[in-house]
Protein backbone atom coordinates (compact mmCIF):
# COMPACT_ATOMS: atom_id res chain seq x y z
CA UNK A 1 0.00 0.00 0.00
CA UNK A 2 0.90 3.64 -0.44
CA UNK A 3 -0.79 6.77 0.92
CA UNK A 4 -1.24 9.92 -1.17
CA UNK A 5 -2.82 13.28 -0.44
CA UNK A 6 -5.72 14.63 -2.48
CA UNK A 7 -7.47 17.93 -1.78
CA UNK A 8 -6.64 17.74 1.91
CA UNK A 9 -7.43 14.03 2.34
CA UNK A 10 -5.12 11.00 2.60
CA UNK A 11 -6.06 8.02 0.42
CA UNK A 12 -4.62 4.51 0.46
CA UNK A 13 -3.92 2.79 -2.87
CA UNK A 14 -1.61 0.18 -4.40
CA UNK A 15 2.12 0.79 -4.25
CA UNK A 16 4.06 1.20 -7.47
CA UNK A 17 4.78 -0.53 -9.75
CA UNK A 18 1.12 -1.53 -10.15
CA UNK A 19 1.70 -4.92 -11.78
CA UNK A 20 -0.94 -7.00 -10.03
CA UNK A 21 -4.22 -7.64 -11.88
CA UNK A 22 -6.01 -6.43 -8.71
CA UNK A 23 -3.96 -3.25 -8.32
CA UNK A 24 -5.79 -0.07 -7.31
CA UNK A 25 -4.25 2.73 -9.36
CA UNK A 26 -3.76 6.28 -8.09
CA UNK A 27 -1.73 8.76 -10.12
CA UNK A 28 -1.75 11.88 -12.32
CA UNK A 29 -5.09 10.94 -13.87
CA UNK A 30 -6.62 10.82 -10.38
CA UNK A 31 -5.59 14.41 -9.73
CA UNK A 32 -6.91 15.61 -13.08
CA UNK A 33 -10.15 13.75 -12.41
CA UNK A 34 -10.51 15.37 -9.00
CA UNK A 35 -9.89 18.86 -10.40
CA UNK A 36 -12.46 18.26 -13.13
CA UNK A 37 -15.08 17.23 -10.56
CA UNK A 38 -14.40 20.25 -8.37
CA UNK A 39 -14.70 22.54 -11.40
CA UNK A 40 -17.94 20.83 -12.45
CA UNK A 41 -19.49 21.33 -9.01
CA UNK A 42 -19.65 25.09 -9.15
CA UNK A 43 -20.23 27.12 -5.96
CA UNK A 44 -23.93 27.14 -5.19
CA UNK A 45 -24.58 23.70 -6.68
CA UNK A 46 -27.84 22.41 -5.25
CA UNK A 47 -27.78 19.30 -3.02
CA UNK A 48 -27.75 16.04 -4.96
CA UNK A 49 -30.01 13.10 -4.22
CA UNK A 50 -28.08 10.21 -5.76
CA UNK A 51 -24.47 10.11 -6.94
CA UNK A 52 -22.43 7.21 -8.30
CA UNK A 53 -18.69 6.89 -8.88
CA UNK A 54 -18.33 4.20 -11.59
CA UNK A 55 -15.08 2.23 -11.38
CA UNK A 56 -14.36 3.98 -8.09
CA UNK A 57 -10.90 2.53 -7.46
CA UNK A 58 -9.64 4.08 -4.22
CA UNK A 59 -12.78 6.22 -3.98
CA UNK A 60 -11.28 9.55 -5.02
CA UNK A 61 -14.23 10.63 -7.16
CA UNK A 62 -16.87 9.95 -4.52
CA UNK A 63 -14.81 11.65 -1.82
CA UNK A 64 -14.23 14.79 -3.88
CA UNK A 65 -17.94 15.00 -4.72
CA UNK A 66 -18.94 14.65 -1.07
CA UNK A 67 -16.46 17.33 0.00
CA UNK A 68 -17.85 19.83 -2.51
CA UNK A 69 -21.63 19.35 -2.47
CA UNK A 70 -24.27 17.94 -0.14
CA UNK A 71 -25.47 14.47 -1.22
CA UNK A 72 -28.21 12.23 0.12
CA UNK A 73 -26.67 9.03 -1.25
CA UNK A 74 -23.30 8.24 -2.81
CA UNK A 75 -22.45 4.86 -4.31
CA UNK A 76 -18.94 3.66 -5.15
CA UNK A 77 -19.03 0.77 -7.62
CA UNK A 78 -16.21 -1.38 -8.98
CA UNK A 79 -15.50 -4.94 -10.13
CA UNK A 80 -12.35 -5.09 -7.98
CA UNK A 81 -13.08 -6.24 -4.42
CA UNK A 82 -9.74 -4.83 -3.29
CA UNK A 83 -10.68 -1.43 -4.65
CA UNK A 84 -13.99 -1.53 -2.79
CA UNK A 85 -12.20 -2.31 0.47
CA UNK A 86 -9.84 0.63 0.00
CA UNK A 87 -12.67 2.93 -1.10
CA UNK A 88 -14.57 2.04 2.08
CA UNK A 89 -11.53 2.79 4.26
CA UNK A 90 -10.69 6.01 2.44
CA UNK A 91 -14.24 7.32 2.58
CA UNK A 92 -14.48 6.57 6.29
CA UNK A 93 -11.15 8.30 6.97
CA UNK A 94 -12.37 11.35 5.02
CA UNK A 95 -15.62 11.47 6.98
CA UNK A 96 -17.64 10.69 3.86
CA UNK A 97 -20.82 8.58 3.97
CA UNK A 98 -20.50 6.55 0.75
CA UNK A 99 -21.54 2.96 0.06
CA UNK A 100 -19.18 0.59 -1.81
CA UNK A 101 -20.91 -1.99 -4.00
CA UNK A 102 -19.66 -4.61 -6.43
CA UNK A 103 -21.02 -3.87 -9.88
CA UNK A 104 -19.89 -4.15 -13.48
CA UNK A 105 -20.67 -0.57 -14.51
CA UNK A 106 -24.27 -0.24 -13.20
CA UNK A 107 -25.48 -3.80 -13.80
CA UNK A 108 -26.23 -4.37 -10.10
CA UNK A 109 -27.52 -0.88 -9.37
CA UNK A 110 -31.04 0.35 -10.05
CA UNK A 111 -32.49 3.81 -10.51
CA UNK A 112 -31.33 7.15 -11.82
CA UNK A 113 -28.67 9.55 -10.65
CA UNK A 114 -28.23 13.30 -10.30
CA UNK A 115 -24.50 12.89 -10.91
CA UNK A 116 -22.40 10.15 -12.49
CA UNK A 117 -18.62 10.50 -12.26
CA UNK A 118 -16.11 8.09 -13.77
CA UNK A 119 -12.42 7.78 -14.47
CA UNK A 120 -12.32 4.44 -16.29
CA UNK A 121 -9.23 2.66 -17.63
CA UNK A 122 -8.68 3.66 -21.26
CA UNK A 123 -5.69 1.72 -22.54
CA UNK A 124 -5.39 -1.48 -24.55
CA UNK A 125 -3.56 -3.63 -22.02
CA UNK A 126 -2.33 -7.04 -23.29
CA UNK A 127 -2.45 -8.36 -19.71
CA UNK A 128 -6.11 -7.27 -19.34
CA UNK A 129 -5.47 -5.71 -15.93
CA UNK A 130 -8.76 -4.29 -14.66
CA UNK A 131 -7.35 -0.94 -13.57
CA UNK A 132 -5.71 -0.39 -16.96
CA UNK A 133 -7.62 -2.18 -19.73
CA UNK A 134 -10.46 -0.16 -21.25
CA UNK A 135 -11.62 -2.65 -23.86
CA UNK A 136 -12.41 -2.04 -27.49
CA UNK A 137 -9.86 -1.69 -30.25
CA UNK A 138 -7.82 1.08 -28.61
CA UNK A 139 -9.07 1.10 -25.03
CA UNK A 140 -12.15 3.32 -25.33
CA UNK A 141 -14.73 0.58 -24.79
CA UNK A 142 -15.59 1.33 -21.16
CA UNK A 143 -15.67 5.08 -21.75
CA UNK A 144 -18.24 4.65 -24.50
CA UNK A 145 -20.33 2.30 -22.37
CA UNK A 146 -20.42 4.88 -19.58
CA UNK A 147 -21.47 7.57 -22.04
CA UNK A 148 -24.29 5.27 -23.19
CA UNK A 149 -25.33 4.61 -19.60
CA UNK A 150 -25.69 8.34 -18.97
CA UNK A 151 -28.42 8.60 -21.60
CA UNK A 152 -30.68 6.26 -19.65
CA UNK A 153 -29.56 6.65 -16.05
CA UNK A 154 -29.33 10.41 -15.52
CA UNK A 155 -32.29 12.01 -13.75
CA UNK A 156 -33.82 15.23 -15.07
CA UNK A 157 -31.18 17.92 -14.72
CA UNK A 158 -28.60 15.27 -13.82
CA UNK A 159 -25.08 15.29 -15.23
CA UNK A 160 -22.18 13.07 -16.20
CA UNK A 161 -18.53 13.88 -15.69
CA UNK A 162 -16.25 11.43 -17.48
CA UNK A 163 -12.48 11.83 -17.33
CA UNK A 164 -10.72 9.48 -19.73
CA UNK A 165 -8.23 9.17 -22.56
CA UNK A 166 -8.74 9.12 -26.30
CA UNK A 167 -6.58 7.77 -29.13
CA UNK A 168 -5.83 10.33 -31.81
CA UNK A 169 -5.45 8.60 -35.20
CA UNK A 170 -4.52 10.53 -38.35
CA UNK A 171 -5.22 13.72 -36.43
CA UNK A 172 -8.77 12.69 -35.52
CA UNK A 173 -10.11 12.06 -32.03
CA UNK A 174 -11.63 8.56 -32.12
CA UNK A 175 -13.55 8.91 -28.86
CA UNK A 176 -15.03 12.27 -29.81
CA UNK A 177 -16.34 10.83 -33.08
CA UNK A 178 -17.95 7.92 -31.22
CA UNK A 179 -19.55 10.26 -28.66
CA UNK A 180 -20.93 12.44 -31.46
CA UNK A 181 -22.61 9.36 -32.92
CA UNK A 182 -23.87 8.14 -29.55
CA UNK A 183 -25.29 11.48 -28.42
CA UNK A 184 -26.49 12.55 -31.86
CA UNK A 185 -30.11 11.53 -31.30
CA UNK A 186 -30.18 12.08 -27.54
CA UNK A 187 -31.46 15.07 -25.59
CA UNK A 188 -28.21 15.47 -23.67
CA UNK A 189 -26.44 18.82 -23.61
CA UNK A 190 -22.76 17.98 -23.70
CA UNK A 191 -19.23 19.31 -24.00
CA UNK A 192 -15.87 17.69 -24.67
CA UNK A 193 -12.49 19.13 -23.73
CA UNK A 194 -8.92 17.96 -24.28
CA UNK A 195 -7.06 18.67 -21.03
CA UNK A 196 -3.69 17.08 -21.80
CA UNK A 197 -2.50 16.46 -25.37
CA UNK A 198 -0.13 13.58 -24.69
CA UNK A 199 -0.38 10.98 -21.92
CA UNK A 200 1.07 7.45 -21.70
CA UNK A 201 3.40 8.21 -24.60
CA UNK A 202 5.25 4.95 -24.02
CA UNK A 203 2.19 3.06 -25.25
CA UNK A 204 2.79 4.43 -28.75
CA UNK A 205 5.83 2.15 -29.02
CA UNK A 206 3.66 -0.98 -28.71
CA UNK A 207 2.14 -2.87 -31.62
CA UNK A 208 -1.43 -2.15 -30.48
CA UNK A 209 -0.83 1.59 -30.90
CA UNK A 210 1.21 1.51 -34.08
CA UNK A 211 -1.44 3.59 -35.91
CA UNK A 212 -1.99 6.12 -33.09
CA UNK A 213 -0.53 9.64 -33.20
CA UNK A 214 -0.97 10.28 -29.49
CA UNK A 215 -3.27 9.60 -26.53
CA UNK A 216 -5.06 12.67 -25.18
CA UNK A 217 -6.62 13.12 -21.74
CA UNK A 218 -10.17 14.43 -22.14
CA UNK A 219 -13.17 15.43 -20.05
CA UNK A 220 -16.70 14.72 -21.28
CA UNK A 221 -19.61 16.38 -19.50
CA UNK A 222 -23.26 15.82 -20.33
CA UNK A 223 -26.49 17.01 -18.79
CA UNK A 224 -30.06 15.82 -19.04
CA UNK A 225 -32.50 18.69 -19.63
CA UNK A 226 -34.60 19.61 -16.64
CA UNK A 227 -34.15 21.16 -13.23
CA UNK A 228 -30.46 21.93 -12.97
CA UNK A 229 -28.47 20.14 -10.27
CA UNK A 230 -24.97 21.14 -11.40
Amino acid sequence: MRASTLQGEILLHSAFPTLSPEAVFFGPDTYRFARAIKSHLRPGTRPLRRVVDIGCGAGAGAIVVAKNVACDEILMVDINEGALQLARLNAKAAGVDATPRWSDLLTNVEGQFDLIVANPPYLNDPLLRAYRHGGGELGSGLSLQIAEIAKARLSRGGSLLLYTGSPIVDGKDRLLRAVEQSFGNSDLIWSYEEVDPDVFGEELETEAYSSVDRIAAVVLTAQKPGETTC
